[in-house]
């Protein structure tokens, strides 16, 4: 069990391509990159976790609005029992003409015996 693929799951569905870490492909007019950001333990007393936090940013790169793919994103994270943590218009970039959104997320998981 991933963050990774548990977003891959949960974004396939929106119709905006998305890949981790970078997007290779020729960039279409909207798309998605995921990068990990951290997997975490909670503490416990005796040092053995039960479960561990994993977070990721979604990147949304769009030439048009933002919004639309931005709130299809955070409706389909919610739904799937995501933590938004953050969001953040991160501004637009003039050399590409795409606006750029990051949505950050984590998501509980046991850990597997």
């Amino acid at each position: 069990m991933s963050v990774l693929a548990d977003l891959q799951t949960t974004l396939g569905g929106l119709q905006i391509p998305i890949e981790t870490g970078v997007f290779t492909d020729k960039a279409p007019d909207q798309y998605m990159v995921v990068v990990p950001l951290s997997d975490t333990f909670e503490l416990h007393a005796d040092n053995t976790p039960e479960g561990e936090t994993q977070e990721a940013r979604i990147s949304i790169y769009t030439q048009g609005s933002y919004t639309k793919a931005k709130n299809a994103v955070v409706k389909a994270l919610l739904r799937d029992d995501f933590t938004i943590t953050s969001r953040q218009y991160i501004g637009y970039e003039t050399e590409t003409g795409y606006h750029h959104y990051n949505v950050d997320v984590a998501k509980y998981y046991e850990l597997e015996e």
